[in-house]
């Protein structure tokens, strides 16, 4: 989503970089820049106008004129007012349990911005993360099929829903849902509203009604960052009439201008809670201003990226693939594995967006017409072979490859490609299983099979554990260079240990 603005804050603030000196000439000159790319983005024209005073005010005070490194020192207060505009580095944005149970959680917000999607994967994260007992009741009486959507997503989640009732009304199936989760001794209920296209007396009456009976601990609007600067009125209007205590943030992953989640907190004073990054299950992010800072800045985010590793980590897997690398041993079977759990973690466009200097690799990527498409073509080629073949990829001759090729629907020069990957991943997990000190058993925790432990510096510290890895220097510790970070089932890392470069990529040379 921040695609854009990020391409605009690096052209404008890698000018400043290259300088060895700035005069508050060149800085009016870049805030200018940064003040028109804000608004492209949609940023609220208050919003923008406070940041540039900001950050002004202190880009030509004495901490930069007189620094070494002034352009430098000019992005770091770039990016230390975004984060202040996003709610501050130490705002807590987790959602609240800190109630009498069930704890009642009630999602608010317009039709179609994803009310129903969202309040399924909350629930499922509590049940799934938090060991919580969730209920979901659907309040929405007037959307065709509102209430039977829940309940397949339910199902699909393994939450339990509030048994529809034909001809109910809103206010008495609140009233319902709450006794149901007290009886039933759930941790937490869950209240989908019913949305309008657009608000009215009527949409906020009855929400305020549904407040009253459920009195939730948490009132959670749902806002569809594509609307742009209309989310921000929405969540204005919802926050004075309703009373909202935090903000999720739908469709993250599209190819919004960003300006609503730039505005959203800084106009409504509500913290944002969650982003919704795709349509599955499980894509949702907690936010964390000094990470989407980050981002925003192209200075990636590689904690969230070890988090959402350790998330999709298979332990058992884990074990299995640490015994055989030890011996040496890295068939093509291994190699679909470790392309699956990329694409557990994301797949190719959400990983690159949290590494450090992904320009450049984004770059790569599509000079190479390497995407989630081509990762799913490299597994659908392994599994068109036999057994055998996966076992031992010199079984592979002209008619064999053929064969493949056509039964996964790709052409033997992508076959090609696939194999001289995979000897280049099997020759550097023989250099590493030869390596002293067990360099295997440093990459899979000791070998049993979990993620390695952070050392207490790293662990507490996320800046720090940030720079640990940006620079290759791995989880582990001793990680030899250029390994990447050891993440697990991330070509192009310690576990996947791929040469520099993305995974079945060229290295960006032109064919003849």
């Amino acid at each position: 989503m921040f695609d854009n603005l990020t391409g605009r804050l690096g052209d404008v603030l890698s000018k400043l970089k290259g300088r060895g000196s700035l005069g508050e000439k060149d800085v009016d000159e870049a805030m200018r820049e940064v003040r028109r790319a804000l608004l492209e983005a949609d940023v609220a024209l208050p919003v923008a106008k406070s940041f540039i005073d900001k950050v002004r005010t202190r880009a030509i005070g004495h901490e930069v004129l007189k620094s070494v490194t002034p352009g430098q020192q000019v992005i770091k207060i770039v990016h230390d007012e975004l984060v202040e505009m996003l709610g501050g580095a130490e705002a807590d944005t987790s959602i609240s349990l800190r109630a009498a149970a069930p704890v009642v959680l009630m999602m608010v917000g317009l039709q179609g911005s994803g009310k129903t999607t969202s309040t399924a994967k909350i629930a499922k994260r509590l049940t799934a993360r938090d060991k919580r007992k969730v209920m979901m009741a659907s309040l929405d009486t007037r959307r065709p099929a509102a209430q039977e959507q829940l309940k397949v997503l339910g199902e699909q989640a393994g939450v339990a829903t509030l048994p529809i009732v034909a001809g109910q009304q809103p206010v008495a199936i609140a009233r319902r849902a709450v006794e149901a989760a007290r009886l039933g001794g759930f941790d937490v209920l869950m209240l989908d509203t019913a949305g309008r296209i657009h608000i009215d007396e009527e949409l906020m009456g009855e929400v305020a009604e549904v407040r009253d009976i459920a009195n939730p601990h948490e009132t959670l609007l749902v806002a569809d960052s594509l609307t742009g600067q209309d989310a921000v009125n929405v969540a204005e209007q919802f926050n004075a009439r309703i009373g909202v205590t935090g903000i999720v943030l739908t469709r993250v992953d599209g190819d919004g201008r960003g300006g609503a989640a730039l505005s959203m907190r800084a106009v409504t004073g509500v913290p944002i809670k969650l982003l919704g990054t795709g349509e599955k299950m499980d894509a949702l992010e907690d936010f964390r201003a000094d990470r989407v800072a980050g981002r925003i800045l192209g200075m990636g985010d590689v904690v969230s990226l070890v988090e959402k590793a350790a998330e999709s980590f298979d332990t058992e897997k884990a074990e299995k693939m640490a015994e055989r690398l030890r011996k040496g041993q890295f068939d093509l079977d291994d190699l679909a594995e470790q392309l699956r759990q990329m694409g557990r973690m994301g797949g190719m466009k959400g990983l690159l967006g949290m590494l450090p200097g992904v320009g450049k690799a984004q770059m790569q990527a599509a000079q190479a017409h390497m995407n989630d498409g081509t990762i799913k073509r490299q597994i659908a080629i392994v599994t068109s072979m036999t057994k055998a073949e996966r076992a031992n990829p010199k079984l592979l001759n002209a008619s064999r490859k053929k064969r493949v090729a056509k039964g996964s629907g790709t052409e033997v020069q992508e076959i090609n490609r696939l194999l001289k990957m995979h000897r280049q991943m099997a020759d550097m997990m023989k250099a590493m299983g030869r390596q002293k000190g067990g360099m295997m058993s440093k990459l899979f925790g000791g070998g049993g099979g979990q993620m390695p432990d952070l050392p207490p510096e790293l662990a507490n510290d996320p800046k720090a554990l940030q720079k640990a890895l940006s620079s290759g220097g791995g989880l582990g510790g001793g990680l030899p260079k250029g390994m990447g970070g050891g993440l697990p089932g991330l070509p192009g890392s310690g576990m996947g240990g791929m040469p520099p470069g993305l995974p079945g990529l060229p290295s960006g040379k032109k064919k003849k």
